[in-house]
């Protein structure tokens, strides 16, 4: 059992049974749903079948990140169990909560002089950020301490691969990253757009692909170009989806394929409710480890 716990955001998108058979923490971010507030909890309160349904259906979401009273409150219950702190908070080129995270990391350092709460900005997002918490959970389970992990965690996380498509452009257009004029434009001509995310943790976009078969293909070409090792990659790769399996499972399909040194099946699992606000449904990310990102 580690004598430190390692903790993030709800954010990482990864599903509560593996982040609890990796041993790791985590906090909620909120969200609205037609005005009602939710927590972001991985599905608990709401599946996210169901909130992709009422998005697709229309319903109008927000979100809001951590402050820094909650986490006073959740760093704090670690502390007074004796235990040192090790957490990773989603991007600051997406989110403010690092900053609150490290405002109540200083205040309770001083209130308990004895304990330690290293806040890290992961420069990542859903689950590539959950692919970077596995990893250090590799490293602790290894026996790395926490200030060695901390340090393997500031200097790895820029070789954390990023690489988002989506089929559907209504929610980029409503959440201001497309003009409507280019998302109608690109309605009609069926154009998918493909990101990633940048050395500041940004979402940035790339290219505008005609066809699915041509943006699924293009985003497992870039895993070619970037992955560490190129086809001897033999690290793990994950796969976020919001509302199409199928999308989802066609990369991963062909990822197997081109990777057949990858270090078990590529792991799917859902773009939470704080990420698919932003996303809506038809958005598939890959993950995977690879050299440097810029910008």
């Amino acid at each position: 059992m580690s004598e430190y716990i390692l903790s993030c955001c709800s954010t990482a998108d990864l599903s509560k049974a593996y982040l609890e058979s990796r041993d790791i923490r985590y906090i909620c971010f909120h969200y609205e749903l037609d005005g009602k507030q939710y927590l972001d909890d991985l599905g608990e309160t709401m599946s996210s079948a169901d909130f992709y349904k009422k998005m697709e259906e229309g319903a109008m979401t927000r979100t809001s990140q951590v402050n820094e009273e909650e986490y006073a409150g959740y760093f704090e219950g670690f502390l007074k169990e004796g235990k040192d702190v090790l957490h990773l908070c989603l991007s600051s080129g997406l989110s403010g909560t690092v900053n609150g995270a490290n405002a109540a990391a200083a205040e309770l350092m001083e209130k308990y002089p004895g304990r330690k709460i290293y806040v890290v900005d992961s420069l990542a997002a859903s689950s590539g950020f959950g692919l970077l918490m596995d990893t250090l959970a590799d490293k602790r389970d290894e026996g790395m301490g926490l200030e060695e992990l901390r340090d393997w965690a500031v200097s790895h996380r820029l070789y954390l691969h990023h690489w988002f498509f989506s089929t559907d452009l209504k929610y980029y257009v409503r959440g201001g990253r497309i003009s409507k004029t280019s998302g109608f434009i690109g309605g009609i001509l069926g154009i998918c757009p493909l990101l990633n995310v940048n050395d500041e943790g940004k979402l940035i976009p790339r290219e505008k692909i005609r066809g699915k078969k041509r943006v699924i293909s293009a985003i497992v070409e870039r895993m070619k170009e970037h992955a560490e090792g190129g086809a001897e990659y033999s690290g793990k790769c994950f796969i976020s989806m919001s509302a199409c399996p199928e999308d989802a499972g066609a990369v991963a399909e062909m990822v197997e394929k081109a990777f057949p040194k990858l270090n078990g099946k590529v792991h799917i699992f859902d773009i939470g409710t704080t990420i698919g606000s932003h996303t809506g449904p038809g958005t598939v990310a890959l993950f995977f480890w690879g050299d440097k990102r810029g910008q």
